[in-house]
């Protein structure tokens, strides 16, 4: 829920920065190479051997290359093909595409990682889209799809690109922790980003203010940093479908957060959306220990244990 809140909160601050004059790459790229700066301190903190945990001994080739595989999904393809669909369509509908996420996390989970998808689950996740949607509230480019197929299909991409990093992720079981695998995913994203952004003319802004500069280290630090190190610590404790069935709330909090901070409407349909999250969280999560525990006395069976 800390995860998502400050996810939630990435889109307030980082659409003040854009209407404030910021271009987009390079406001993703610098927001993602400061956050993985200051991860660092929280792996100091986390491990009495810090140079050690971002470069274990049993990290192998492979494994460094599925770590520059999440950077390259879950920073820079997911944030830079959000952008690129908010050419075409608006930014709630972008959004509403974007966390549909949990489900595309669900299908592949139960592809690839053998995770349940049956009845009170399947439910849970079309009520969470459900409840996204109108949390966010209707968008009228959303019914012409002729003028905005291709928009919706990047911003579906962008989906894509986040729950199959959550999958490798999960699958890869990573002999790496999860704030060391927060700062090299970001960094590698950021440099990515970047080198995209001034290819293709972007600048940082010649004057930013002081309220700019305050927007801009929430986003770097609490939004990013925050967000991303706690989003990993909930991946390594929970299973990717339960963990990603959370980011329902995500825009929930961004309408909230939207409400107090720019003045925008709650309506009573948004709250209704609100109601909606909530019971599709209750049924994604709760097959959960019931699961577990036959999956536990059937492993104690097969293996002939008293």
């Amino acid at each position: 829920m800390a995860s998502t809140f400050l996810m939630g909160s990435s889109f307030v601050a980082g659409k003040i920065l854009l209407q404030g004059g910021f271009s987009p790459m390079i406001l993703v790229g610098w927001r993602f190479l400061i956050a993985a700066l200051a991860a660092l301190p929280a792996l100091y903190l986390d491990s009495d051997r810090p140079l050690r945990a971002l470069c274990p001994p049993s990290l192998s080739a492979r494994d460094a290359g599925v770590i520059a595989l999440i950077g390259l999904l879950q920073t820079a393809a997911v944030m830079g093909l959000l952008f690129l669909a908010m050419k075409t369509i608006s930014a709630s509908t972008a959004a509403i595409l974007l966390f549909t996420n949990p489900i595309w996390v669900a299908v592949l989970g139960f592809a690839f990682l053998g995770e349940s998808l049956r009845g009170a689950r399947i439910l849970g996740l079309v009520l969470g889209v459900v409840g996204v949607a109108l949390a966010i509230g209707p968008s009228a480019d959303m019914l012409n799809s002729f003028a905005t197929v291709r928009g919706e299909a990047i911003g579906i991409a962008s989906a894509l690109c986040w729950a199959t990093a959550t999958i490798i992720n999960k699958k890869a079981n990573l002999p790496i922790g999860s704030w060391a695998l927060s700062f090299w995913q970001m960094l590698i994203g950021a440099i990515a980003i970047l080198a995209v952004a001034y290819a293709l003319g972007e600048r940082w802004p010649a004057h930013v203010t002081i309220s700019q500069w305050s927007w801009f280290i929430w986003l770097s630090i609490p939004a990013s940093t925050g967000s991303f190190g706690l989003w990993f610590v909930a991946l390594s404790k929970g299973g990717a479908t339960r963990t990603s069935g959370y980011l329902f709330l995500a825009p929930l909090f961004t309408v909230i957060l939207s409400f107090v901070i720019m003045g925008s409407t709650l309506t009573w349909l948004q709250l209704g959306g609100g109601v909606t999250i909530g019971l599709a969280l209750w049924l994604v999560n709760r097959e959960i220990p019931a699961k577990t525990a036959r999956e536990r006395k059937s492993q104690v069976l097969a293996e002939g244990e008293p």
